[in-house]
């Protein structure tokens, strides 16, 4: 998506999955998913087979942050709402899940109210109530010591959230989320949102039942509220989903539940992802991140280039500088950085173009706020190391310096990615070492963790993100408020907390103008670039492969285009 994707909350949009086009021919032709739904089936039966370069941070609906995790969990892990499992557009429309219809909001949009549908069961036939999706709630934003992966937004904006100690410590819960009975809750917020329906849509809305959940081992044996369930887990290792026999598709509009089993596969080596891939071994690349760099050629120039799709992902790849490692608590150090980089080495070194355009705004295109702008123009985008140095003289560093950055080890595009940049800092007279981390632990207990990484001076990080939703607000807020700062598992890897960007936050959010809002998150992305804490790199693209055998293919720009896993089927 080049443009600015606005979504529709429309409730008549809630019918059932698999809307849009179709393809039934073949496995169709290059970019097909992109806006059809490829080999298109009704055929019940068969095996979806995945696998992972790394592991998941969890695959505990109330742990995780990871986009793959969202997509994926929704087989297992019903939410309030959710995105409309849809070809092209209407992929990015939000329509009801467990919830009869979209939320009800107050006219100052500070109270939100659901109501459930009848009939829902966990998959032990227990009755699924309002009560269980408050306690999902709770565990998963208030209990840090325990669930440390996932987002803040609740605790953030529920009235006394920043009180509460969460249900291991405080029994009687979250006054500000009601169940007035078994099949409505209502959320009570301490100032306006306009963007509620999108958090609804987070897997941290899936029920659990208080009496099955022991905290961070919960992930071992999780209670399915979806149409499939764990018939094994073995962590670091391999998960077997099966079918939920408690589930009742009558209470499920959107979820058709082709498959008999879906298999996930971790810690494989990426390369031999994309070799299972064209051998039709495996149905997908959980993950969703695409080719690796060595693969490309042979995809793009041989028989496998009408089975790929080349999606924009919604996403910015960059490079965070910790505001607490020196020297990167100069403002001119920081600038430095902003010029020496070569921004265009970066893409060459992580595949070109089809990885994605030079990024010099933290906002990607297609996110609804989005402005055009370039704080520090080079030719080509090849970096300016004259301003470079002038930057490094006026921080008091003319000679240039030392720093590390960080990388993800199983990712070896990043890897190449931030060997280009070690080189492009060299001419400017940084010198820079790279360390590796596995992107399973990489938040949760590296890049994440701000104790390990003021001790270990990691001053650059090597960071992808993209929207939770697709509004200026569902990309920046995690990764730019200082609310979002956490001990552990945090995405603020600049440790950035600036009063007037954090007001901006709040105030644009309250905002129930849309016109302005928008406007606002162009303003606010903009402050960020004069605080130079964030080198824009890639807006990124992932190139996937839809094996022969894979039905039901279309990418969602919703779970940051990768395939829809409410809809992938195989007729394997």
């Amino acid at each position: 998506m080049a443009s600015v994707t606005v979504l529709s909350l429309s409730a008549a949009a809630c019918g059932g999955g698999g809307g849009g086009k179709s393809s039934s021919g073949g496995n169709g032709t290059k970019d097909a998913a992109l806006d059809s739904i490829v080999n298109a089936s009704s055929k019940k039966g068969g095996t979806v087979n995945l696998e992972d370069s790394d592991v998941p941070d969890s695959l505990d609906p109330g742990n995780t942050y990871y986009g793959f995790v969202q997509n994926f969990s929704r087989l297992y892990a019903r939410t309030l709402v959710t995105f409309k499992p849809a070809a092209g557009k209407d992929g990015l429309t939000v329509v009801p899940d467990l919830a009869e219809s979209l939320g009800t909001p107050s006219k100052d949009a500070k109270t939100w109210t659901y109501h459930l549908r009848s009939g829902l069961k966990f998959e032990d036939g227990t009755p699924i109530t309002s009560k269980d999706v408050k306690y999902a709630i709770e565990r998963s934003n208030f209990a840090p010591e325990a669930l440390s992966n996932g987002p803040t937004y609740f605790k953030a904006y529920l009235e006394g959230g920043d009180k509460y100690k969460g249900p291991y410590k405080d029994k009687k819960g979250l006054d500000s989320i009601a169940t007035p009975d078994d099949r409505t809750i209502v959320f009570h917020l301490n100032q306006p949102f306009a963007d509620f329906d999108y958090l609804a849509t987070f897997s941290q809305t899936a029920p659990v039942p208080q009496a099955k959940d022991d905290g961070a081992k919960y992930v071992q044996h999780i209670v399915s509220s979806g149409p499939y369930k764990f018939s094994s887990y073995e962590e670091g290792a391999s998960a077997t989903l099966v079918r939920n026999t408690n589930w009742d598709p009558k209470t499920d509009p959107i979820r058709k539940a082709l498959p008999d089993k879906i298999n996930v596969k971790f810690k494989v080596n990426p390369v031999s992802i994309d070799n299972d891939l064209m051998a039709d071994k495996i149905t997908a690349d959980i993950s969703g991140a695409g080719v690796q760099p060595q693969t490309q050629p042979k995809v793009l120039n041989g028989k496998y280039v009408k089975q790929t799709d080349n999606s924009y992902a919604g996403a910015t790849s960059y490079m965070a500088l910790n505001l607490h490692v020196a020297p990167f608590d100069n403002v001119h150090c920081r600038k430095a950085v902003q010029w020496a980089v070569d921004k265009q080495s970066v893409i060459d070194a992580e595949g070109g173009s089809p990885k994605g355009d030079v990024a010099t705004t933290l906002l990607p295109p297609s996110v609804n706020g989005y402005t055009k702008f370039d704080e520090y123009p080079s030719a080509g985008h090849k970096g300016d190391v004259a301003k470079a140095k002038a930057e490094l003289k006026a921080c008091g560093k003319p000679n240039g310096f030392s720093t590390t950055l960080t990388a993800r080890s199983d990712r070896p595009a990043e890897i190449a990615g931030a060997t280009a940049i070690q080189n492009s800092l060299k001419a400017a007279g940084i010198t820079v070492d790279i360390k590796q981390f596995p992107s399973g632990k990489y938040f949760s207990n590296f890049a994440g963790v701000p104790s390990y990484v003021h001790q270990h001076k990691l001053g650059m990080m090597m960071m992808a993100w993209g929207a939770d939703w697709p509004t200026g607000y569902g990309f920046l807020d995690q990764i730019i408020d200082g609310s979002a700062i956490k001990p552990s598992g945090g995405n603020n890897l600049m440790e950035l907390n600036d009063p007037k960007i954090n007001a901006a936050l709040k105030a644009a959010i309250g905002n129930t103008d849309s016109g302005a809002r928008t406007k606002a998150w162009g303003d606010i992305d903009k402050m960020v670039a004069d605080n130079a804490s964030v080198v824009p790199l890639i807006y990124r693209k992932n190139l996937l492969i839809r094996p022969t055998s894979a039905t039901n293919v279309t990418v969602t720009q919703a779970y940051l285009g990768m395939y829809d896993y409410l809809l992938l089927s195989s007729s394997k």
